[in-house]
């Protein structure tokens, strides 16, 4: 049966979309007469013949971009796209242009970063402040010998100085890489060292959950952790002047942005490395993700058609900068909107603060996680009679799929005349691959349409797209966005085995999709085994350091289902899983990976099962939790011990009873 339709765009609505716009540029400078009505069900067809097009004609798209955004380059390119292969396409080659530059290109008079602390406390940096910090710091960056394709990495929460240390890191060409405060120490040290960063920029705590976290002991242990660090620029945030010795100088940030400087921009090579964003595979240290200078912009500029971020728009997308949607909100400086960040916890006081930051600050679009969304409905929050939102255009919603009930929530409880924009994509690739389109219709439980540009399906076992029927996600062809490579893996191996070792030459993402009739699509979850937690990704293996480090624990395997942690573990002779055990357990997870990704579930099993070449069975085990069939989601003919399997099926079956019933 179809799902209801929620929610149509009137036609005021779609006439001002950026989507619109770009169509009648199309008309206007391409000879290109796609249609887009002023009716949102008329344009289910015409969307597919826009999306068809831009993806057949790959290179004609992109260029139109690159024009119709009117991306700022130094220098001619001499192709749109060398050759379709991935990975190693190069893109606009020969172009040299700056991403820094371009979040000031639509600078206006008033606000352009504002951050309200859980606490209540505001700041906000105007456009002539972001100018005036940016410039500063870019330049101090550069008399503590800071060049072009150094690294510059950040400890820190959502605060305002984060956003200026990345833009002028950005500016001079230097290297960028961040993760929340959130993460802890050991985690930290995992990510930054493998980049050898010369400057750690870090805040000295922060406020979550009615509670102060104060950081400075955490930095201590990672700027020693860390031999290439030269120099440490302390942000305060719980302290007006907070006070760290160290082996190498300690900088406050005063210090670094008191001087007025002319802000300058490095024209770099389009595949210039901007930044390093870490993702998680099962195994082996957390995957550094390098994106560049030119494909962040245009990939951010194209992705303005399905985001519709405008020109003072008031954008908010809560997120740590342990996640790209935290690249993402800080990149709507490139459509001229103003960036605001809550730093604090979203559950804080029975989660209200987020609702009441879009009333204060008059957030026209504001977007958050699924799980978020699933809470406030569990708890009985009713926004739309609690809150004034009528500013509010769009709901983002992001890092797990949003339940059919989410969506009928967002419109009975919250606003019945929004956009609900549910969007599912990647930190591989910075950007979305299906989601929101501001001129069709939003079904509940279901996003959009797939992204133009983006050449997604959905792979059966035999590696070929289906309709209407669950399947791999994939994307056939280049983006401009795609990690130029991973950090420290010359020869692409790692690159390889993480997106192109199930189907030759396609992106495989690791996520269960279907593709509708209609053209929308729905995801069902992570196929591959990474825990996901708050828009964080964290590998199994890190899960398995802490846990096996353990006296009392032989061997362990965590799987995600539902958006729940089952950690199974097999414990040392005469051990029994008491209380006190649990509680261990989670407390070291909490000390060594962040309170992210302490274990809902703790599971006794006899053994864990093994593939032949001694790979743990993840992505199988949850398969099962999830109901597949045992015999479908694995062959047991490559279990070096199958009973195993079994075992941990049934001693997890309670739980996921449990969770069925919830």
């Amino acid at each position: 049966m179809e799902p209801k339709i929620l929610w149509e765009p009137d036609s005021d609505f779609i006439k001002n979309s950026n989507l619109a716009e770009y169509v009648e540029w199309l008309s206007a400078n391409r000879g290109l007469d796609f249609t887009v009505s002023e009716n949102a069900r008329e344009n289910i067809e015409n969307y597919k013949v826009l999306w068809n097009w831009s993806v057949e004609r790959l290179e004609d798209f992109w260029e139109s971009v690159w024009q119709f955004f009117e991306v700022k380059s130094y220098s001619d390119y001499k192709a749109v796209l060398d050759e379709r292969r991935m990975p190693g396409a190069k893109w606009f080659d020969g172009s040299t242009l700056n991403y820094a530059e371009h979040a000031f290109l639509k600078a206006g008079e008033g606000e352009a970063v504002v951050s309200v602390r859980e606490d209540g406390f505001r700041k906000a940096l105007s456009w002539d402040d972001l100018k005036r910090e940016t410039a500063a710091f870019a330049a101090w960056l550069k008399e503590m010998g800071v060049k072009k394709g150094d690294r510059v990495v950040a400890y820190s929460s959502q605060v305002p100085e984060a956003v200026v240390a990345l833009l002028a890191t950005a500016s001079i060409g230097a290297i960028w890489a961040a993760v929340g405060g959130e993460v802890a120490p050991r985690a930290v040290i995992d990510r930054f060292k493998q980049l050898d960063p010369k400057v750690l920029v870090a805040v000295d705590g922060y406020f979550y959950n009615g509670r102060e976290f104060n950081k400075l002991e955490d930095i201590r242990t990672v700027a020693q952790g860390i031999p290439s660090l030269e120099r440490v620029v302390l942000v305060p945030n719980l302290s007006d002047s907070p006070e760290l010795k160290l082996d190498i100088p300690v900088h406050l940030w005063s210090e670094t942005v008191e001087r007025k400087e002319k802000l300058i921009f490095e024209p770099v090579a389009f595949d210039h490395p901007l930044w390093v964003l870490y993702t998680s595979g099962t195994t082996g240290i957390p995957k550094p993700i390098v994106h560049g200078h030119g494909g962040i912009t245009v990939e951010i500029f194209k992705g303005s058609f399905h985001m519709d971020f405008k020109e003072g728009d008031r954008f908010l997308w809560y997120s740590p900068p342990s996640w790209m949607m935290w690249n993402t909100v800080v990149s709507g400086l490139l459509a001229g909107a103003t960036i605001v960040f809550y730093d604090g916890s979203p559950m804080y006081n029975f989660l209200t603060p987020l609702w009441e930051i879009c009333e204060k600050e008059k957030l026209d679009i504001f977007g958050t996680s699924a799980p978020f969304l699933h809470g406030c409905m569990k708890f009985g929050l009713e926004p739309a009679s609690q809150y004034n939102l009528e500013s509010l255009r769009m709901i983002g919603s992001t890092a797990a799929p949003l339940s059919p009930e989410g969506f009928e929530w967002v419109y009975k409880k919250v606003k019945e005349d929004v956009w609900l924009n549910s969007a599912s994509g990647g930190t591989d690739v910075m950007t979305g691959f299906v989601g929101g389109c501001p001129i069709l219709p939003v079904w509940s439980g279901e996003l959009q349409c797939r992204w133009l540009g983006t050449k997604v399906e959905a792979y059966n076992i035999e590696g070929k797209p289906v309709i209407n029927e669950v399947g791999e996600l994939v994307v056939e062809l280049p983006m401009p966005s795609m990690p130029l490579y991973f950090w420290n893996d010359p020869d692409f191996r790692w690159y390889k085995e993480s997106y192109f070792s199930m189907f030759p030459n396609v992106w495989w993402h690791g996520d269960w999709l279907m593709v509708t009739d209609r053209g929308t699509a729905i995801i069902f979850g992570r196929s591959d085994s990474t825990i996901k937690r708050k828009g964080v990704r964290m590998g199994t293996l890190d899960f398995y350091k802490v846990v096996e480090n353990l006296d009392e624990v032989v061997n362990s395997l965590i799987v995600e289902v539902k958006g729940k942690i089952f950690l199974f573990v097999v414990l040392a002779p005469g051990v029994e899983l008491t209380d006190e055990l649990k509680e261990k357990i989670n407390t070291a997870l909490r000390e060594n990976l962040g309170p992210y990704f302490v274990a809902d579930y703790i599971v006794q099993v006899p053994d864990i099962p093994m593939t032949l070449n001694y790979k743990k069975l993840e992505v199988p085990i949850k398969k099962i939790l999830l109901g597949w069939e045992v015999s479908k989601a694995v062959n047991l003919d490559s279990i070096m011990n199958p009973d195993a399997v079994f075992k941990v099926v049934e001693a997890a079956k309670p739980y996921v009873e449990q969770l069925e019933s919830e």
